[in-house]
């Protein structure tokens, strides 16, 4: 080990230029606290229907039977028992546990009446805006700010995205015979020295899970631009999402809306396969009934499929096995249970709480890192650090340029030369980040036994985000071309970005028409 006075010299400032460095600790500082937040309060979330059940066990609670009503004889008798209950929604809950109650929703006064399966008869009410489940979802998604905090959580979980790629980057030693070091914390060092350590390998160890759970928490947020981009990439029109999803009831003046049991018949002819999970009766005489559906056995709570069905003929308006590409099927099944682990079971709902936390962990420990040279740096001091181990240590981790004579700079090539130059490399990055992208699902469910399906999915949402990267990166080229370069202003950093944005769409593009056609009756 080399001594306080031979040890390097780390110059924060320098490291700190490199592009990574800035984006880690600018949104480290910017984002952190959010970010932090959303993952624990996601954290909590994992087991949001153990934790509801346990805090009202008399609402969910029921005394088992022979056996369930259906659902097409239980609506009737709930209505004519109990007139004047509005029923929005009915939600079959866990219908495979025999000892729990359905629930009714009526969503204008937000009062959830819980149902007897056995009986029809209601065993409790509650406001559902104010149950604790609901006030840590409304937190975790919105930070209760209406409107703009849905978007304020959904930018929170890209600049995680972004704050794991660019760690990673900042962590990567200069040599392999570092890794060792680059890997572990040294408990014999000073306070600062394993506070550092273990903020890189809590960063490490949880960045595939933690990419995952951004990316995914990105997708639900701005599903309004996801769900359209996944017909486009499946050749299918994204008008034909709003004129699924809004499809109307033939109304007119004779029209008597079907008794239930004719609705779930027409859902039976469909997918026989499927059972009802919950239905959405209509909102008015315009209206339809959409039933969510669950079929099979992967993920683990079911195969989560859609129905909407005209409320006076039931014909079937919309059946998302056949109407929706494979990838939206994906989107339905997974989204929500790879976010928060329960695709898995009880194995990845552990791995998503500790990813969940991790946020926290490394905002303090980052924290810990940044704030005394923060504090250096506006007093001015210059004095070097009296701790040598942690000194030598970053010496190993962070790249360092010694001083070097001034270069003069080299003329820039052709721009498209310069383009393809940087579009070769964008394709290096990429086929080293696809296998990544593969091997960090792979990881998510390999102790659930689940890998094939979390691994695509990974790649095809990812591919999301890419085309959307691209699209900025498009705009970008688009304005520097138009507006500054014939004032000679132009950024050849922005055509840098646009090419290697280019060269992942390429490739992103590719993998994933493979696995369309080849790989999805996996979901």
């Amino acid at each position: 080990m080399k001594s306080a006075g031979n040890s390097k010299k780390i110059s924060w400032a320098k490291h700190q230029k490199r592009w990574f460095g800035k984006w880690h600790l600018y949104l480290g500082i910017i984002a952190g606290a959010i970010v932090a937040f959303v993952g624990l309060t996601g954290s909590i979330l994992v087991f949001q229907d153990e934790i509801d059940r346990a805090l009202n066990p008399k609402l969910f609670g029921v005394i088992a039977q022979k056996q369930k009503m259906p659902v097409e004889e239980l609506v009737p008798l709930i209505k004519k028992n109990y007139p004047k209950l509005k029923i929005d929604y009915l939600m079959l809950n866990n219908f495979k546990n025999p000892n729990e109650a359905y629930s009714v929703l009526d969503l204008k006064s937000n009062e959830e009446t819980f149902i007897n399966p056995y009986t029809g008869k209601i065993g409790g009410k509650r406001i559902h805006t104010s149950s604790f489940i609901h006030v840590v979802t409304e937190l975790h998604r919105t930070l209760l700010i209406p409107i703009v905090g849905r978007y304020i959580c959904g930018l929170a979980s890209l600049c995680l995205l972004i704050l794991t790629i660019s760690g990673l980057r900042l962590w990567i030693p200069k040599k392999w015979k570092q890794l060792k070091s680059a890997l572990t914390v040294r408990f014999s060092g000073s306070f600062k020295r394993q506070n550092y350590d273990w903020h890189n390998s809590l960063g490490f160890y949880s960045s595939p899970i933690i990419a995952i759970l951004s990316l995914t928490g990105f997708s639900i947020t701005f599903s309004t631009l996801v769900i359209p981009l996944l017909f486009v990439l499946s050749g299918k029109s994204p008008q034909g999402v709003a004129q699924l999803l809004g499809a109307k009831s033939a109304w007119h003046a004779q029209a008597v809306p079907l008794p239930l049991k004719q609705v779930v018949a027409a859902v039976k002819e469909k997918m026989p396969d499927a059972h009802i999970g919950g239905i959405a009766f209509p909102a008015d005489k315009m209206g339809t009934y959409r039933l969510d559906v669950l079929s099979g056995s992967l993920p683990k709570q079911g195969k989560r499929e859609m129905l909407v069905v005209d409320q006076y003929t039931g014909k079937v308006l919309l059946n998302s096995r056949k109407d929706f590409p494979n990838v939206g099927n994906a989107y339905l099944s997974w989204l929500t249970p790879i976010h928060y682990g329960s695709f898995g079971g009880r194995p990845t709902q552990l791995i998503a709480i500790i990813a969940g936390l991790m946020p926290l962990a490394l905002f303090i420990t980052g924290f810990v890192i940044w704030w005394p040279r923060y504090k250096k740096q506006k007093r001015g001091n210059k004095q070097k650090t009296n701790d040598a181990d942690f000194d030598a240590s970053l010496a190993t981790v962070l790249d360092e340029k010694k001083s070097e004579p001034a270069k003069i700079k080299t003329p820039l090539p052709k721009p498209g030369k310069y383009f393809v130059i940087n579009f070769i490399s964008g394709l290096k990055y990429a086929l080293i980040i696809l296998p990544i992208s593969f091997i960090m699902g792979a990881l998510y469910g390999l102790p659930s036994g689940i890998i094939i399906q979390p691994a695509v999915f990974v790649v095809a949402f990812s591919c999301v985000m890419v085309c959307l990267n691209f699209t900025c990166a498009l705009l970008s080229e688009v304005f520097n071309i138009l507006f500054l370069i014939p004032f000679k202003k132009g950024s050849d950093q922005v055509t840098r970005y646009f090419a290697l944005s280019t060269a992942f769409l390429v490739c992103y593009l590719a993998v994933y028409m493979v696995l369309l056609n080849t790989g999805w009756e996996v979901f």
